[in-house]
């Protein structure tokens, strides 16, 4: 067998929208992303929501929109992808970067509230493979910490407290305690890249909930203001009779969605139910399959929870990375692709730099050097799933 890691779902629905936006003559921001913009709000029950070319943007965008910037700090997680925090560097301020809790995914809550300063201004937590964190007890260190606080201007006034902002790449469709990824956070941005559970190719949207004080329309505006040159007219609000006529408001940035891009998206959306449904049925297949073995495995649905089935994580106990590398060889050489998800941020180069280092992050060193990522996506059959546990047990197990 051949098993690719994560290849998109991509059915003749997403094909046939694709061609009639192509056949439209409207392929940039447009009603198509418009409607995908108020699906999204919907699912996720804010009122509004925001499309753009990443999740990336996404969360940057959300820093802009809030004031953060040079003599600030933002605190997230040690054991992420870049994105988490380099949109921190981005907007010139200071990243925080918190550890892992002993044999967790999620950041120490106790140190996260030791890394609160006067100069924090949000929290950027991650939602790691689809399993979304406690923000109860994130909110609760907030609003601990509150007195810290000093606003710069008047939307961190409306909060009058430290921002929470989810990392929710992974997370669309989740659920935590009754509500969506997308209302739990303050802010919240998705991914939409070819490799996530709901694809637009490239894509990524930003959700918040309603902020006393402040009007969603002019949160909405800022959006839109930033992705496109700062430019008080789209391009669709110009076809209008005698609209052609425009101001530059800033000079701002480029990372609108397409309606190509969410044509595709809405596609996926029609079949979102049965995408989520097809991956909890692999993840307890996986589950059944290798409950007796050495291994952690991340859990993703319980009583008051579901993830969106993002990743398939698993440690390999009692390994070091040395053993974890020779079983991502031995799965490859037998047709498997397999990953690693994350190898924590001072580990890498440009992190390095910037004087952090891993030993100070022992936890997220820990989860990570003996963790494989299998393969998890919807073009997965039952059989292909007994063939990927199957050659994991005879790899860990020397044969």
């Amino acid at each position: 067998m051949k098993i690719n890691f994560s290849p998109p779902d991509i059915t003749q629905v997403e094909i046939d929208n694709v061609v009639e936006v192509l056949k439209s003559g409207w392929i940039t921001t447009g009603p198509k992303t418009k409607e995908f913009e108020k699906k999204i709000a919907q699912y996720c029950n804010t009122s509004r929501a925001v499309c753009l070319n990443s999740a990336t943007a996404a969360m940057e965008m959300t820093l802009r929109v809030l004031g953060v910037g040079p003599g600030d700090e933002v605190i997230t997680s040690a054991y992420t992808y870049t994105a988490s925090c380099s949109v921190i560097c981005h907007v010139g301020a200071t990243p925080v970067l918190v550890d892992t809790a002993a044999d967790s995914y999620e950041m120490d809550y106790e140190k996260l509230s030791e890394a609160i300063t006067p100069r924090t201004k949000a929290i950027i937590a991650v939602d790691l493979a689809g399993v979304i964190c406690d923000y109860d007890k994130i909110f609760e260190i907030v609003k601990s910490k509150r007195e810290l606080f000093k606003a710069n201007n008047k939307i961190q006034e409306a909060f009058n407290r430290i921002i929470v902002i989810a990392d929710s790449a992974h997370a669309i469709g989740a659920n935590r305690n009754g509500k969506m990824a997308g209302e739990i956070a303050d802010f919240t941005s998705f991914s939409f890249h070819a490799v996530k559970n709901l694809t637009t190719a490239e894509g990524g949207a930003a959700t918040w909930r309603d902020i006393s004080g402040v009007d969603n329309e002019e949160i909405y505006k800022q959006y839109m203001l930033l992705s496109l040159h700062g430019q008080s007219k789209d391009a669709l609000a110009k076809t209008q009779i005698g609209s052609w006529e425009y101001d530059i408001k800033l000079p701002a940035y480029k990372c609108n969605m397409t309606d190509i891009m969410a044509a595709i998206g809405l596609g996926q959306f029609s079949r979102y139910s049965e995408i989520l449904k097809r991956r909890r049925e692999i993840i307890e297949l996986y589950d059944e399959l290798l409950k007796e073995e050495n291994l952690h495995i991340l859990k993703h649905y319980t009583e008051n929870s579901a993830s969106s089935g993002h990743l398939y994580l698993v440690r390999l106990l009692g390994k070091n990375e040395e053993d974890r590398n020779k079983v991502i060889i031995k799965m490859a050489e037998a047709g498997v692709a397999t990953n690693v998800h994350y190898k924590p941020l001072p580990m890498m180069s440009a992190y390095k730099s910037m004087g952090l280092d891993i030993k100070d992050y022992p936890n997220a060193f820990n989860m990570y050097k003996n963790e494989i990522t299998l393969p998890l996506h919807t073009l997965l059959s039952n059989e292909e799933v007994k063939y990927i546990c199957a050659t994991l047990k005879e790899v860990i197990r020397g044969k």
